[in-house]
């Protein structure tokens, strides 16, 4: 690449990384929205203070509503058959199914088979069925409710706004969440913690809490708030069936509307399935009440006058316009598949992300700085390229973060610092290669190159002049014993030997010898003419049949280190000091990025947080150190026609 092309492609690479940060700064001011800037550098919880929470899904509830709704079905299913049963129970992790004696069903016929299909199904003593789930799709109900909350609290956060969530699964039933900048920690919990499981159940009528029968009776309570502080009064016991006949799953959107008084209340639209079952339950119920139960308790409990086959319900219970939006998001969001605990919470103040940030920042300035000084007193000017690569690889990480919004952490912040050494560390093995090529060792290297590459351009010169006849001998090659041969064979051929093609002779020049290779059955005599006087303080060395090693002797060598050769040495010794570090570069950094992509891969938090900016600093120290720095030299070294000096 041209050095002109090369200039204009690190002005665009700068460029860039000014613009991703002036907009990351405008992001932070004080009198400025973060939210409102897509490319930005966000700030992890550790650096803006915000929540933590480890959260445990109680997966076995959700088995447990898998069952309610097989019970649910099954009864359902009955009436719409008109088959007389008994009694439908979900009983520990079963349900069980009496029917009349003398009563058969078909659950090999739809709709049974379809309900039962997941299942199990034996028949105890009489007329009665027990129904219980495979150990396997207990497990798979078990990682699907676990999956399903992590979906659920997704999207109930996102209706936060909070910048940069950090939603991870730990385990078969661990949630981690990171909150960064949420400072209503009241508001966070109610969101998250909240279930927001919608349940529609029949009440029992003219039956007390004290006459009731707990196996086929529930009771739920309403609470009674005071209109102005919202504080409980009061609570309204309802009984209710055991199984509740329609769930919130059913519910496709929720909006607040507004009614007498202008009061807020919940709209409530149901998808097919919903709408079909609720038309049936009103339709088969009227003059009966439907409570309304979200979370376990009764919002409202409205007697049903005539069946609802539009699919629209409604939900009251003395809301605030608050309450009601939250109710809306919770519904629309989903509920959640089973209750959540919190195992542990935490709360980074904003006080403490400021003292993070503050100390983060010193300890990359200072860092940096020690070493740009310690680089620029040792190396000279090279030194000062090395501390403008410095600056410019920090540039890109934190551009490259900021332009795909990444989260920068205080492991982060200490993959950038050590990314920073792996730069430094570049440039420092590329200096001394260099050093190595300026002192007597480089010099006696770089000549023993030209002499033998002289060497070989010789060699390949002489077969040439001597039109490329080679003596083939099959027998000795001392032309005495050819000569009395020839004498007891009067065949000429066995002793004058056979013409060699010259394109079938390879001359190269492996690293420190010539390398010469004849066709099957040839030979040279290195000792006659013209090869002699070319291989003078030179050594000839056979490595098989027809194979030749030719390097420097040692009275060719210390003529070298006696008389070091001078001119373009100080170019020659950039060029040859980049080119040979290199490889070792690239070698060490490749070991390091795999390393970084096993913690980004398999970590969690901060470890993913240092992976990523070791990750990205790798690619950016290697840009720099290589190319960034190659680039300063050619700048203000390589373009001259003379080299006078460098100090390194």
């Amino acid at each position: 690449m041209i050095l002109w092309a090369k200039s204009a492609f690190i002005l665009v690479i700068l460029a860039l990384c000014l613009v991703a940060m002036v907009l990351t700064y405008q992001a932070y001011r004080p009198d400025s929205d973060p939210s409102r800037f897509t490319t930005k550098l966000n700030l992890g919880l550790d650096l803006q203070g915000g929540m933590y929470l480890d959260l445990e899904v109680d997966t076995q509830a959700a088995v447990t509503r898998v069952l309610d709704r097989l019970a649910v079905g099954i009864e359902d299913a009955f009436l719409d058959n008109h088959l007389d049963y008994e009694t439908v129970e979900r009983r520990g992790e079963g349900v069980e199914v009496t029917l009349p004696p003398g009563e058969k069903v078909n659950w090999n016929k739809d709709p049974f088979e379809r309900l039962l299909a997941p299942f199990d199904m034996s028949k105890q003593d009489g007329n009665r069925f027990v129904i219980t789930m495979p150990s396997k799709e207990v497990e798979r109900i078990h990682k699907h409710a676990a999956a399903q909350a992590l979906e659920v609290l997704r999207n109930r956060i996102d209706s936060l706004g909070v910048s940069e969530p950090s939603l991870q699964r730990k385990g078969d039933r661990q949630i981690i969440v990171q909150l960064p900048g949420v400072k209503d920690r009241e508001a966070a919990l109610k969101a998250i913690g909240n279930q927001a499981i919608l349940e529609f159940y029949l009440v029992v009528p003219n039956v007390t809490p004290a006459t009731m029968d707990p196996a086929r009776h529930t009771i739920k309570y309403r609470e009674n708030r005071d209109e102005n502080t919202k504080k409980v009064i009061d609570r309204t016991p309802f009984v209710l069936q055991k199984l509740a006949v329609l769930s919130g799953e059913t519910v496709s959107d929720a909006r607040v509307q507004f009614g007498d008084f202008n009061r807020p209340y919940v709209g409530l639209s149901f998808d097919s399935i919903g709408t079909d079952l609720f038309g049936k339950i009103t339709s088969r119920n009227r003059g009966r009440q439907l409570a309304i139960v979200l979370d376990g308790k009764v919002m409202s409990a409205p007697v049903i006058q005539d069946a609802i086959t539009g699919g629209e319900a409604q939900i009251t219970g003395g809301f605030s316009l608050q309450e009601a939006t939250d109710l809306t998001i919770w519904l629309r969001s989903g509920s959640l598949p089973a209750p959540l605990s919190i195992r542990e919470e935490r709360t980074v103040g904003a006080s403490l992300g400021e003292d993070s940030i503050r100390q983060g920042i010193t300890s990359l300035a200072v860092g940096g700085l020690l070493v740009m000084l310690f680089m620029i007193f040792y190396y000279r000017l090279p030194g000062g390229f090395a501390a403008f690569a410095l600056v410019f690889n920090l540039l890109i990480i934190l551009s490259v973060l900021a332009f795909f919004s990444a989260t920068l952490t205080l492991p982060g912040i200490a993959g950038i610092v050590l990314t920073m050494g792996m730069s430094v560390d570049a440039n420092v093995l590329i200096f001394e290669r260099i050093r190595e090529e300026l002192g007597q060792t480089g010099f006696v290297r770089v000549e023993v190159s030209r002499l033998l590459d002289r060497l070989a351009s010789d060699i390949r010169e002489a077969l040439n002049t001597i039109g490329g006849e080679i003596s083939d001998r099959s027998g000795s090659p001392d032309p005495a014993e050819n000569q009395s041969d020839a004498a007891s064979d009067p065949s000429p051929s066995a002793w004058i030997g056979s013409m060699v093609e010259l394109e079938a002779v390879s001359v190269e020049r492996p690293e420190g010898a010539v390398e010469v290779v004849l066709p099957a059955g040839a030979t040279i005599d290195w000792e006659e003419k013209p090869f002699a006087e070319l291989l003078t303080g030179y050594k000839v060395k056979k490595k098989g049949r027809g194979r030749y090693m030719i390097s420097a002797g040692p009275e060719k060598m210390e003529g070298i280190r006696k008389n070091p050769p001078r001119g373009r040495s100080i170019r020659e010794a950039i060029n040859e000091g980049f080119d040979r570090a290199i490889g070792t570069i690239i070698d060490a950094n490749i070991t390091t990025l795999a390393a970084a992509l096993a913690l980004l891969f398999f970590g969690t938090g901060p470890i993913k947080g240092f992976a990523v900016t070791l990750s990205v600093g790798i690619g950016a120290s290697m840009f720099t150190a290589i190319f960034v720095t190659r680039f300063l030299f050619e700048v203000l070294y390589l373009r001259k026609q003379r080299i006078e000096e460098l100090s390194i």
